[in-house]
């Protein structure tokens, strides 16, 4: 279909057949004029300016800002003076706050008086706050009027609100008391006061909330639209779920960027230049490069035990390994957890205990398969580790159990650490516990190793 799609309009543009291009535009949902977007970038001005405004702005609003970038360079003035200003003003914030020094006044400049300067106080809030999130546009009411009032109040200035499905109860000085879904107004008595309707359970947003924050509050209360209040709980705008569903996704996805051991893109992969792109994986991996040059380290500290017990040397991949993959699987479920907002810097102690336990658990049960693995190819004679093979499969157990109870601790307490550090718990990624693991599993091991060999082999 999608295909089909993509072909007709590349016959129609080589055909020029403008007018039929604008009408068969027009006629599509708003999301296949932004996938032919995608398929046809070299096209993306074209499409935008043969669009009604209407459709034009509802397309823009839904591309990633490098598109919409690339298109507010080459728009006609005209066009382009007609969407920023009916951009809706979260939208309008949003694609502002992307932009850099003058393609920021360029586009201020087309900004009638009045959207300029709520445009300036919106960039005013912090860039991951709920202020840059949040619209002006909604329906307030007084806690006096009657629903007769109410709904002739919608009907006046309904049109220019983000949604009239929550209406606000605000008094006299604007401090918001409650919010009303629409439904209860429709049915409810016309001449019984909209103080009678309210039931004080209110949930609000900062305006200095994270952004973060937010996302956990819409998705714990089932709420399509959230008001947003400053210290005083005067009522200042509202945020939507659509607003929320974007962020949460950029979250998310910057989040798998760095878990993953990179910066975060601020681009599609294959938009972004080589060189741009090395730069943000590059320095992450210097950083891991360099956290693993201590395991040599470490190793040159215990050369002359290795020297006396080659043996050993076989099993410094599966000591390492082991530990690096129980701390990187304890990292990542404990960053989903606090995304979730299922665990909290409070609970380091349940985590912790939590730890102790399954990491004490995987462990004896790596170790038992270490211990047995070597038992084996020692009795079956696929390998001889030597006459004292039995104290060698000893050492990888203890090792296995320390290295992976160790692992489950660091890769579960880094993400609360970061947090309480007012970090990104992201940050506390798999390479990089990983590579903490790593360093000190052969401490671990080889401690153990002199402790289990001392006069035997060592």
């Amino acid at each position: 279909m999608e295909e089909l799609l993509v072909d007709e309009v590349l016959q129609l543009l080589e055909n020029e057949s403008d007018r039929q291009l604008k009408v068969y535009l027009n006629e599509l949902n708003i999301s296949d004029v932004e996938h032919l977007i995608d398929e046809l970038p070299q096209h993306a001005v074209k499409f935008i300016e043969t669009l009604s405004i209407k459709r034009a702005v509802n397309v823009f609003r839904i591309l990633d800002f490098p598109t919409q970038e690339r298109i507010i360079k080459k728009l006609q003035s005209n066009k382009l003076t007609e969407i920023v200003r009916q951009l809706p003003p979260d939208d309008r914030t949003a694609l502002l706050g992307e932009l850099k020094g003058d393609a920021v006044k360029k586009l201020l400049i087309l900004l009638p008086d009045n959207d300029r300067i709520e445009a300036l106080h919106l960039l005013g809030y912090e860039e991951d706050s709920v202020g840059r999130l949040m619209t002006p546009d909604f329906i307030a009411v007084k806690i006096d009027w009657t629903v007769s009032r109410v709904l002739s109040h919608i009907r006046r200035y309904g049109k220019n609100s983000e949604t009239i499905d929550v209406v606000y109860v605000i008094d006299k000085d604007g401090v918001l008391l409650d919010d009303i879904r629409i439904r209860e107004i429709l049915l409810a008595d016309p001449e019984v006061k909209i103080g009678e309707l309210t039931d004080n359970r209110l949930i609000a947003l900062n305006v200095k909330d994270p952004q973060e924050e937010a996302i956990n509050v819409f998705r714990m209360n089932n709420r399509v639209a959230l008001p947003v209040i400053d210290d005083q709980n005067i009522l200042l705008g509202i945020v939507t779920i659509d607003d929320i569903l974007w962020i949460a996704h950029e979250e998310y996805t910057e989040d798998m960027h760095k878990i993953g051991g990179t910066e975060a893109l601020d681009e599609p992969y294959l938009d972004m230049p080589i060189l741009k792109l090395v730069k943000k994986r590059a320095s992450w991996l210097i950083v891991l490069f360099l956290g693993e040059m201590l395991t040599a380290t470490a190793m040159q500290h215990f050369e002359i035990e290795l020297e006396k017990a080659v043996v050993l040397s076989l099993f410094i991949p599966l000591i390492m390994s082991s530990g690096g993959n129980s701390g990187s699987q304890a990292s990542t479920l404990i960053i989903q957890a606090m995304a979730l907002g299922e665990v909290t810097i409070a609970a380091w102690w349940r985590v912790m205990r939590r730890e102790l336990i399954s990491g004490l658990l995987l462990g004896l049960i790596l170790g038992t398969i270490g211990f047995v693995r070597i038992s084996l190819w020692q009795n079956l004679n696929l390998y001889d580790y030597g006459t004292h093979w039995f104290l060698i499969a000893l050492t990888i157990f203890f090792t296995l159990i320390g290295i992976v109870l160790w692992g489950s601790l660091i890769g579960s307490m880094m993400p609360i650490i970061m947090k309480r550090l007012k970090l990104d718990p992201a940050t506390s990624s798999a390479p990089f516990v990983a590579t903490m693991v790593d360093v000190t599993g052969i401490v671990i091991y080889f401690s153990i190793a002199v402790l289990v060999l001392k006069g035997v082999l060592l």
